[in-house]
């Protein structure tokens, strides 16, 4: 498959929202203070479409083939990751729920929250070409390109073939992840 990548725009808040959702589950659930994918999806699609925040377009890459959206990646230097997550600590203060979020990046690396693709195209080069982009971008910038899997995610497989490394475990929203990065030099 011919796979172009770009950057994100505003305009593509109602395709990467449910996207974004549906590869962070819980973890959506709990910075958008929802307790359903419906609810979350349209709240990070608010998100989106603003600035300053984890979510926001402007951290974000849209993978394209055959003239549609096919895919999201979401990431940002983590040394801005607490500032990043400030909107989302206000979000659910307004809700009147506890304003903690976790950390999930860290100073020294570029984290990627988010790699999704639409069902018809996994399996056809779409999350690799989104993450040859991301690696590409952390090479730029000379950072390790590190992310969080759940236990049994399935896409750990792309991650290994993709040159990741377990690097430790983190705890979020009550399951269990592990940290994976490739360094910038990884081939």
């Amino acid at each position: 498959m011919n796979v172009s990548i770009r950057p994100a725009q505003t305009f593509d808040a109602a395709f990467a929202a449910p996207l974004i959702q549906e590869a962070t589950r819980r973890v959506g659930q709990h910075l958008t203070g929802t307790t359903n994918d419906e609810d979350a999806a349209h709240v990070i699609a608010e998100f989106f479409v603003g600035r300053g925040n984890r979510l926001s377009f402007t951290h974000a890459l849209i993978a394209e083939g055959g003239g549609r959206p096919l895919g999201v990646a979401v990431l940002y230097p983590g040394e801005f990751a607490e500032a990043l997550d400030h909107p989302f600590r206000e979000h659910r203060r307004l809700l009147g729920l506890d304003p903690a979020i976790p950390t999930e990046a860290r100073a020294g690396e570029l984290y990627l929250d988010t790699l999704a693709t639409v069902a018809e195209a996994r399996g056809r080069g779409v999350g690799t070409a989104l993450l040859g982009a991301c690696a590409e971008r952390a090479r730029f910038l000379g950072l390790p390109l590190t992310l969080l899997v759940e236990d049994g995610n399935p896409a750990a497989r792309l991650y290994a073939r993709s040159g990741f490394v377990p690097v430790g475990r983190q705890d979020l929203a009550g399951h269990a992840y592990t940290r994976l990065a490739r360094h910038p030099d990884a081939g």
